[in-house]
Formats: C-alpha cells, structure tokens, sequence
C-alpha cells in the first residue's frame, strides 16, 4: 500500500484537477496556510471513540500520521455517547471551537444539524463533517465517500464465495450512509449472480443512533441470517458489527467488515471467519483535510472521495479472497473508468 504522504498527494492534486469544493475565501479561509505546530486541532468522534476498532479508530490514525508527518502538536478528542441528543453535539463543537481548536473535524452524519447551528457562529473556525453534505457554509468541509463503489465490491466478494447463494447485510441505523453500503453491496451480489437472495436487516431507527454500538443486536440479527440460509453476512453497523462477527464463528460462516481491516484488527478469536472488509480511509480524508489546512488549500463545499482517489476499497487482509482477487480487481478498474456504474438509490 502506498504511504499515507503519497496518497494525499495523490488526492490533493485530482481534487484540484476535477474543481470539488470551493474556496474558502473571506471568514473562515486558509490563504497562506498555517504553522503546523501552532494548530489546535479538535477531533470529535462518533460513539465507539478511538479503539472501536473501526472507522473511528481509522480518523484516529489520521491524525496521529498528521502529528507525527507535518508537526501538529496541539490536538483535542471528544466522543459522542449512546443515547446522547443533537444539543450534546453542538455543545461539543461549541466548546472546542470556543477554546480556540481550529480547524474542527466531527465525524458522521449525526454532526449535520449540530454542525448547522454551531459553525456560523465561529465564521473564523475551520469545520469539517464527515458523511453529511447537507452543511453548506464557508467554513465547513464536507468529507464524503463512495461508500457504494467499496461495498460493491464485497458484495461481489460475497457472491463469488458463497455456497448457499444467499448472503446477508447488518446495517447499525437507518441512514443515508448505511444504506450506500446496503445499495452498492446489493449491486455488487447482482452483477455476478443476480439469482443470489440478500437479506437485509437494521438495528435501529434515528432518533435512536444506538445500533451503531450495540453487539448483541447485531448478533441477533446474524444469527437469524445465517439460520435463514446465509453464509455470507456484511456489516455495516460500527462497534455494533462485533456481534456479526461472533455470530460467524458460531455459525462456521463468513462475515465481511466495514471501515478497516477488521480481518487485521477485530478480536482474534473472530478474525478467520472474516472473509474481507469494505475499507473507508477516513484516516486518508482526516490527514488530507490536515494538510490541506497547513499548506493554505482547504476547499469549502464537498470532497468526494472514491475508488479512483483510492478513499474506499476491499481488504485482502486476511487472506480468504486470493482467489477471486482478479476478478474483484478487474470490476476495480471498470468502476473506475465508469464501464460500471454503481448507484445509490
């Protein structure tokens, strides 16, 4: 795998070629750039925090190759909580932004309306949200994924290994982001069998964000697929994806993770029933938008980052797809060169 340096690089300069986002001129810019050792960056998490072992953990790794690759000194974490309301965000972002941290990266939708109310008032602070485009101000970044195009692949991943032609997909919440994962990972079973069965369940409805942290639901739901004929089932449901995994080993099944490689970073005792992983590389979006900040080139407005920017992929961490890695690498390319088109609806 390339360093994160090089695909920051990489990244920084095709999102300048394409034009996504606008500058951030006047309140809130970053003309000149900034000396990296006297940035106060505040990062707030989604619930898990560092050490959920997924997509937080992930932001985390960002910006701790930031601190240690462009001299960032001055950093804050913050997480979110089950169960908490919209006013504990804002009052999260508020605080950071009122003790001077600046820039401020909120990571997941659930930031959106928080981040609505919390950002005109600090026009001179930085902001990004990651997963939400719905926050349009001068000041703020929208970091965003093509979730579908990665799960696309795992979902080809399921249908080239599965024996029972039924495969399943955990989501944590119903949500825009999550169902990406559940529209490419459906694409993705269809264009290698389109007579394979999917099931799909959720463990949650907004307001109640609680089935992105809760195992034994996400347990409880694989182990009703895997009763009902699957031998394939794809999380998508943060620290609640654990109990998926548990579900596999009972099961003597396969699962697919989310975010990272959860086949290199899960619990042990589960790693070999974890087929491959839906990579997200928040770790690359947090270190670009960080760098972005310190050379003076942060853009307002969406940065999508997708195959082709090398945001989203699949996981050969744990060795179980050798075989059709070809085959996924060839659906990569023609992803990338549009011969594919993955949607979202």
């Amino acid at each position: 795998m390339r360093s994160i340096a090089a695909l920051v690089a990489c990244a920084s300069l095709l999102i300048t070629v394409a034009g996504c986002g606008t500058s951030a001129e006047g309140p809130g810019a970053s003309a000149g750039g900034a000396d990296a050792s006297t940035l106060r960056v505040g990062l707030a998490y989604d619930i898990g925090g560092r050490g959920d072992h997924s997509w937080n953990d992930f932001a985390a790794s960002g910006l701790d190759d930031a601190k240690k690759n462009l001299g960032i000194v001055h950093s804050k974490e913050v997480e979110g909580v089950a169960g908490e309301t919209d006013q504990h965000k804002e009052d999260r972002l508020r605080s950071l932004a009122a003790s001077g941290y600046n820039p401020i990266i909120a990571l997941g939708y659930a930031y959106s309306a928080p981040m609505k109310k919390v950002a005109p008032q600090f026009p001179r602070t930085r902001f990004a949200v990651v997963d939400d485009n719905s926050v349009t101000a001068r000041n703020v970044t929208n970091l965003m994924f093509a979730d579908e195009e990665g799960a696309f692949l795992v979902g080809a991943a399921a249908a080239l290994k599965t024996k029972t032609r039924n495969v399943g997909f955990v989501g944590g919440v119903v949500a825009p982001v999550v169902k990406r994962f559940e529209a490419g990972y459906r694409q993705g079973v269809a264009h290698i069998d389109p007579r394979i069965t999917v099931q799909a369940r959720y463990l949650t409805k907004p307001p109640d964000l609680t089935g992105f942290n809760d195992p034994a639901k996400g347990k409880a739901a694989a182990d009703a697929m895997y009763a009902a004929g699957a031998d394939v089932v794809y999380q998508g449901a943060g620290g609640s994806g654990a109990g998926v995994f548990e579900a596999a080993k009972e099961h003597d099944a396969w699962a697919i993770g989310a975010d990272s490689d959860q086949a290199l970073t899960a619990d042990p005792a589960v790693r070999d029933h974890i087929l491959t992983s839906m990579m997200k590389k928040v770790n690359v979006a947090v270190y670009d938008y960080l760098a972005d900040t310190v050379d003076g080139t942060v853009k307002s407005g969406p940065v999508v980052y997708d195959l082709a920017l090398g945001g989203v992929d699949y996981a050969t961490g744990g060795g179980h797809i050798k075989d059709i890695q070809p085959k996924l690498e060839q659906l990569k390319q023609e992803i990338i060169h549009h011969k594919i088109r993955v949607g979202v609806d």
